[in-house]
């Protein structure tokens, strides 16, 4: 098992387009891959409830088998344990690489995957993520989510860490966030699926200013999903109660959000990149509900 260090950042309607300009990226030579993902889970949805994520990935002629782990983090920040095997198909290899699946801290702990029940279509555009180096990488996803009879986009950058201090990702994300809108994502494209086919956005609780951070991240991705005005309201709701505790850095910041929110097209270069600081500041680890 791997241990996944990543930055997600979600991107507005136009973010994409505007991160392949970003000067930062100028020199990077464009690249797309096409990806075709379908996540699995129990017949009682076992996976969903502990927070892993079971999926089948085609990329070039392959197909991938990837378990993923409850994350801990906040703020777009998470880390979790990870497998990923190549697999004969069509279908899941239940006993997993070297027989992983089916021993006492695998992935096969949740009971057997009863079948596929979401889909994710997504591009990653490997040269326009980030700029690559031995300590990082980066992707951009475009895409869809389908399940059901619902669908959402996906327009996501995820940060890499290969080696060394989480501080680099915050320094690029920031540095990209002073010209494209983006902001910290908490919510993984099965935890999409999953509450898109449930028709059920759960929000964690708040408590320390680390849950409350992550309480409002998670609210603006389910309003993202589901155009919820409830959601957006908790988001806001849940940076007032943030404001009102922690240092000066977190109030000023918390009250600004807050104040944004008031507005449902709030997500500008600048409140994006007010919202990365906060996190950034506040970055610690909390299990990612």
């Amino acid at each position: 098992m791997s241990q996944e260090i990543e930055l997600k950042l979600a991107l507005g309607p136009e973010g994409p387009d505007a991160l392949r300009h970003h000067p930062l990226l100028a020199d990077i030579a464009p690249g797309v891959t096409f990806l075709g993902n379908t996540y699995f889970d129990t017949p009682a949805g076992e996976l969903e409830m502990a927070r892993m994520a079971l999926r089948l990935r085609r990329l070039d002629g392959r197909l991938l088998q990837t378990v993923k782990t409850r994350g801990e983090g906040g703020g777009g920040l998470s880390q979790r344990g990870e497998w990923e095997w190549q697999v004969p198909g069509p279908g899941l290899d239940l006993a997993g690489p070297d027989g992983a699946a089916s021993g006492r801290t695998g992935p096969g702990r949740a009971g057997t995957p009863g079948g596929a029940i979401y889909h994710g279509f997504s591009s990653r555009d490997l040269a326009a993520g980030a700029p690559r180096g031995k300590d990082r990488a980066g992707a951009l996803d475009e895409g869809e989510i389908t399940a059901g009879d619902g669908r959402v986009a996906i327009r996501e950058l995820e940060l890499e860490l290969k080696a060394g201090e989480t501080a680099t990702l915050w320094s690029l994300a920031e540095a990209l966030a002073a010209r494209v809108a983006l902001r910290p994502s908490d919510t993984s494209k099965a935890a999409r699926g999953g509450a898109l086919l449930s028709g059920e956005w759960r929000l964690p609780e708040g408590g320390s200013p680390q849950a409350w951070l992550h309480r409002a991240v998670v609210a603006l991705d389910a309003h993202a999903d589901s155009g919820r005005a409830e959601c957006h309201a908790a988001a806001r709701e849940a940076f007032r109660r943030l404001a009102a505790q922690g240092d000066t850095v977190t109030r000023d910041a918390a009250g600004t959000l807050a104040d944004a929110l008031a507005d449902d097209a709030w997500l500008t270069p600048p409140l994006g990149r007010c919202l990365l600081q906060l996190s950034h500041h506040l970055s610690g680890r909390e299990a990612l509900a």
